[in-house]
């Protein structure tokens, strides 16, 4: 069966003025680990700056001061690591459990590191967790160890690889992977009706197995590290408010692009880094995203 091609972007809804930040969505970034504080911390940064009501982030107590000090708007909760300053998921499981239950959604991935505690962390995010979930980086990493958990996705997930961890969920080389895109990740998303792909790259593209849409947004400036990361966290922002996984990940990239076209024209594509990218998110989203009119009443703040 073909895939239906869809351009028309996503609205968010027009915010109201008695609106609260438990309207906007409540964030739980799991990420961070010796020498990747700064994934951590762009993650949480542009969950914000996409418009997250709350955003904590757990990572490894070897990098939390590091991680808090980047951004005061976001909340910072220390997990216990192991010696090589990754987290222990073992000992770090029953302050993640209390945290996943105020979190409407829960991003796992940038910067956690390769390790056992890894993969015990995204199985558990898979089977217990509860929440709409993105998956990015080391998440992925971890998934294409155990493939089988994809068909055992209960929530709205969004898995973001780029072609390389596309290639290693999927057992196929990364060339084959940037040919054949478009079909591969199709079948990739149909393995479950709550899995979203975004397969990373000039024209990024997002698919659910029966959607697709291609990206128009976006520069080569954008290939630089932590660009990722903050797409992780505009993602997470988008689920949030309350947007179905495939329309969610479908504004994200188009806004995370913008972003970075902003970011371009500002201070060209050489120099341009992840950091500038997250800073543009504000105007992306207040020039290039429209919004729709409420319809119905929020719930009140917990």
């Amino acid at each position: 069966m073909a895939l239906k091609r869809v351009e028309s972007i996503p609205r968010l809804l027009k915010r109201s003025p008695d609106g609260h930040k438990g309207n906007y969505g409540s964030i739980l970034i799991i990420a961070g680990g010796r020498g990747m504080a700064g994934a951590a911390a762009l993650c949480g940064a542009s969950a914000l700056r996409s418009g997250s009501g709350l955003v904590r982030v757990a990572c490894p107590a070897e990098v939390q001061p590091t991680v808090a000090s980047f951004e005061p708007s976001y909340m910072t909760y220390p997990l216990p690591c192991d010696g090589e300053g990754l987290v222990d998921f073992a000992a770090s499981r029953p302050v993640l459990e209390k945290l996943v239950q105020k979190a409407d959604v829960v991003a796992v991935g940038p910067g956690l590191g390769e390790s056992d505690d890894v993969l015990e962390l995204v199985r558990w995010a898979v089977e217990s967790a509860g929440k709409p979930l993105v998956l990015d980086a080391d998440a992925l990493n971890a998934l294409a160890k155990d493939v089988g958990l994809v068909d055992r996705l209960e929530t709205p997930t969004v898995v973001t690889p780029h072609p390389g961890e596309f290639a290693r969920l999927t057992g196929m080389t990364t060339k084959l992977a940037k040919a054949e895109r478009e079909p591969r990740s199709a079948a990739f998303a149909a393995r479950n009706a709550n899995l979203v792909v975004v397969l990373k790259g000039g024209g990024t593209l997002v698919t659910d197995g029966d959607r697709v849409y291609v990206n128009t947004t976006g520069n080569p400036g954008m290939a630089t590290g932590g660009a990722g990361d903050v797409l992780t966290g505009v993602v997470a922002a988008m689920l949030g408010q309350k947007l179905a996984a495939f329309e969610a990940a479908q504004l994200a990239v188009y806004a995370h692009g913008l972003a970075g076209d902003i970011a371009r024209d500002d201070s060209g594509e050489v120099g341009l880094i992840a950091g500038d990218i997250a800073d543009a998110l504000p105007d992306a989203f207040h020039h290039g995203v429209r919004e729709q009119e409420i319809d119905e009443e929020e719930d009140d703040v917990e």
